[in-house]
């Protein structure tokens, strides 16, 4: 059984989401280029940078069903609401949704927001207590991931929440569907998941 929480009411959280502090963050030609490995190890490359389903591979590493804990659904309308730039290219009034990733068994792998166009949020997101990769693979939806950022950064609400210590590792991507923009992803992912992959290593060069 999933869980529905309260909406965050942080007023140290300017936008109430989670956004990342960044010490470093790239774009789409570093994204496409990768990281050298000492850096960030080749297995969380292929987290972060690959365009294959992050609920899918959460699954696949820890042999634990993925759940979703929905945080927050609320509406934005037109505003940016602190969300990466690229937000303009979703249409509005826009919606924006608020989850924790974890384990059946309850340990949480990742925090996700992601914005849509509310007229439209219904139709992709049946059950939205179900994580994203589910709702839309129950729709044979035809998706295309396309990641245009990533992170590395601090953030004490997520310190609190993983009970891990960071930096962390973060990214965003568009959902592109019949080649227009569906949602723009905003996800950081904890570092208890250095159990699976192995160390990040050092981080990058700031």
């Amino acid at each position: 059984m999933t869980s529905v929480t309260q909406p965050i009411q942080n007023p140290a959280v300017p936008y109430g989401w989670h956004a990342l502090r960044p010490l470093w963050q790239a774009e789409q030609p570093t994204v496409q280029a990768g990281l050298p490995h000492e850096q960030l190890a080749p297995a969380w490359q292929i987290l972060l940078l690959g365009d294959g389903s992050p609920t899918r591979h959460l699954q696949l590493l820890t042999r634990d069903r993925t759940e979703v804990d929905v945080i927050d659904m609320a509406p934005v309308g037109m505003n940016p609401d602190g969300a990466p730039d690229i937000i303009q290219v979703v249409p509005g009034p826009r919606l924006r949704r608020q989850v924790w990733l974890r384990t059946a068994s309850g340990q949480r792998l990742a925090y996700a927001t992601s914005w849509w166009e509310a007229s439209h949020v219904d139709d992709y997101l049946k059950n939205k207590s179900l994580p994203i990769w589910a709702s839309l693979a129950q729709l044979r939806t035809e998706l295309y991931r396309d990641i245009q950022g990533l992170y590395y950064g601090e953030s004490a609400a997520l310190e609190q929440a993983f009970d891990q210590q960071g930096p962390f590792w973060g990214r965003h991507y568009l959902f592109w569907h019949r080649g227009k923009p569906l949602t723009l992803i905003y996800e950081v992912f904890s570092p208890y998941l250095t159990r699976y992959l192995g160390p990040m290593q050092g981080g990058p060069n700031r």
